[in-house]
């Protein structure tokens, strides 16, 4: 039987094709994007001053279904920048995710953090059209991906100045995918794509085998300051969250609360070490 991730990927590639003949590559080139300089993701989870949170817009997922099909890009993503979150994520994918490729560049077009396009990448075209809606990285996920592809997609990202988020499962994608040429950041998904069952054991029992080259960052199945300071103590510097605010009618307030809590809690722990 197919799974959930299947039926993604082989709707995504009928997707990308069809994309490809109404908008050929050339004129995506001729977007004002293509020449500005994206920022760094790597940079902004890396600063002390921010939270390294990476604030999520996702409408919907295969999961869970609808998850706030109302909340307003321009104010929910500003006000996630407003509330400390040192970067956005903006799901694209229209057919799983309830996303839309206009909802990246109304995030551009407001935030002066970088922003990750999440999407299921599995064509060179994808990430081209990343730099013409003005994305400043780009999601890549090893369960779907051979090296090889990892490798090629990745280059070509870095050579557009798009930094690489490498999405991996287990230690067998992280050894077979995590090339240094290719890939800046390295995310644990703590959510299986197959079954979509989480587990933040997942994130904590792989700090150790990632390079201390890339950023760690843990996505999926955050919902705490608690949870972020122990992935922190493992050595994470980026947090991915999206149902744990976009379930709320106001997702920007949620994550305003979470990022005081995670500031108290640092306050404290700081108190106690010294």
């Amino acid at each position: 039987m197919p799974t959930i991730l299947d039926n993604i990927i082989l709707h995504k590639r009928r997707e990308v094709a069809e994309r490809q003949s109404l908008v050929p590559r050339k004129l995506l080139e001729r977007s004002l994007y293509f020449e500005s300089a994206p920022l760094s993701l790597r940079r902004y989870l890396l600063r002390d001053d921010l939270s390294g949170i990476i604030a999520e817009f996702k409408r919907k997922s295969p999961s869970k279904g609808w998850l706030n099909a109302y909340a307003p890009v321009e104010r929910t993503t500003l006000g996630y920048m407003q509330a400390g979150a040192a970067a956005l994520s903006v799901l694209t994918d229209a057919e799983f995710f309830g996303g839309k490729n206009e909802d990246l560049t109304v995030a551009r077009r407001y935030n002066f953090c970088p922003i990750l396009r999440k999407d299921f990448v599995v064509d060179e075209y994808q990430i081209v059209e990343a730099k013409s809606l003005g994305a400043d990285a780009v999601l890549l996920i090893a369960a779907v991906l051979e090296p090889q592809e990892v490798r090629g997609l990745g280059s070509l990202a870095r050579s557009l100045g798009l930094e690489v988020l490498l999405e991996v499962h287990d230690a067998e994608e992280l050894a077979r995918a995590a090339h240094h040429d290719a890939v800046d950041l390295v995310g644990v998904n703590n959510r299986n794509l197959h079954d979509f069952s989480l587990s933040l054991d997942t994130s904590l029992s792989l700090a150790a085998d990632i390079p201390a080259e890339f950023v760690k960052v843990s996505e999926s199945g955050i919902s705490s300051a608690a949870a972020i300071q122990k992935l922190r103590a493992a050595g994470y510097r980026g947090f991915l969250l999206g149902e744990a605010f976009m379930r709320h009618s106001r997702p920007e307030k949620a994550c305003a609360t979470l990022v005081q809590e995670l500031l108290a809690s640092s306050n404290q722990y700081q108190e106690v070490s010294s």
